[in-house]
């Protein structure tokens, strides 16, 4: 095995859990079996667990590094496995549909767990050119992210994610797993935005904000959560019972009362 010229610590300011258990590193490349011709973007490199191995396999990959400290090491262990683009940025700052350059990216990444939704919202703004996202994210939220409606963890994030994509959570990561160890589980999770012909949501910002609002009070009924929104009459017209609580409306369910809200110009 290759050494690499790593000395800096975690950062516990950055959010910085370092991936190294070899068995899991090799179970996230079989997930994301690179293909020749893909475009791969890496969020979060770190010390290079995924990076290398992915670069190794196939042979070229961008990566998005905060911390300056990385960047040198990164680049001077990549020049034995293939051709490394480091963008030394924050990823919220990324445009990656610039980045995709008319054609389309694969998104990987560890994800730091204090940016995992702002991440998942940025890249789904971008979702038209981006053909899949692996990404490592806290147990957790793999789960708020796939749940379905009745669950205690079914949320914003979950309608707005399965909205527009599909939401496949592949196996859980052990916090011995990583350096230092997170204090919660983890868990890789494989995201397919869905075809244009899929996504039935007629003004998304007008979605978002049904959404948000009718999550932001869980214990009103929908009724009185969304009532800067719509009235009760519209929310019945969509097919949804005023008097339930967001938790216990399908995705399908808030696209519909979008929908209708945004044909008759709200």
């Amino acid at each position: 095995m290759t050494t690499t010229p790593f000395t800096e610590p975690p950062k516990k300011r950055l959010g910085q859990h370092f991936l190294h258990e070899r068995g899991i590193i090799s179970k996230i490349v079989q997930a994301v079996d690179p293909q020749p011709g893909d475009r791969l973007v890496e969020i979060g490199p770190g010390q290079g667990a995924i990076t290398f191995p992915l670069l190794e396999r196939h042979h070229e990959l961008t990566v998005i590094e905060f911390d300056r400290d990385l960047i040198a090491p990164l680049t001077e262990a990549a020049q034995s496995r293939g051709t490394l683009h480091v963008i030394h940025s924050d990823v919220l700052q990324v445009d990656f549909t610039a980045l995709a350059a008319g054609g389309t990216i694969r998104l990987v990444g560890n994800l730091p767990y204090n940016l995992s939704s702002p991440i998942l919202f940025h890249a789904l703004d971008h979702a038209a050119v981006v053909r899949d996202m692996h990404f490592m994210l806290q147990k957790e939220v793999v789960d708020r992210m796939a749940a379905g409606p009745g669950s205690k963890v079914y949320g914003r994030l979950g309608v707005m994610l399965q909205a527009y994509c599909r939401v496949t959570p592949l196996f859980n990561v052990p916090p011995g797993a990583f350096n230092p160890p997170p204090k919660v589980d983890s868990a890789v999770v494989r995201l397919v935005p869905r075809p244009d012909s899929e996504i039935t949501v007629i003004d998304r910002a007008l979605f978002a904000r049904v959404v948000r609002d009718a999550f932001g009070q869980r214990r009103k009924t929908l009724r009185n959560a969304l009532s800067n929104v719509c009235d009760a009459e519209a929310i019945a017209a969509a097919g949804i019972d005023p008097q339930h609580r967001a938790e216990q409306v399908p995705v399908e369910g808030f696209i519909a009362l979008a929908n209708l809200l945004a044909r008759n110009g709200a």
